[in-house]
C-alpha cells in the first residue's frame, strides 16, 4: 500500500526520533522517490533538527 503525504510526514518525523522498523522505511523511501514535495519537507525537518541542535550548542557554550 502507497503511503499518503500525511503518513509519509508522520513516518518522516518518527524516523528521527526512533529507528523505523523495515516496512516503514521501505514504503517512506517509495514514496520520497515519487514525491517532491515530501522529500522538500525531509530536507527541511533535517535543516530545523540541526539548526536547532547548533542553536543549543552555542547557548551552551555561551553561558
Amino acid at each position: 500500500m502507497m503511503l499518503t503525504c500525511k503518513e509519509t510526514t508522520r513516518l518522516v518525523s518518527q524516523g528521527l526520533d526512533r529507528e523505523l522498523a523495515f516496512g516503514e522505511r521501505v514504503a517512506l523511501r517509495v514514496h520520497l522517490a515519487i514525491c517532491i514535495g515530501c522529500r522538500r519537507t525531509r530536507r527541511q525537518m533535517m535543516f530545523l533538527r540541526r539548526a536547532m541542535r547548533e542553536l543549543v550548542e552555542i547557548d551552551l557554550k555561551a553561558s
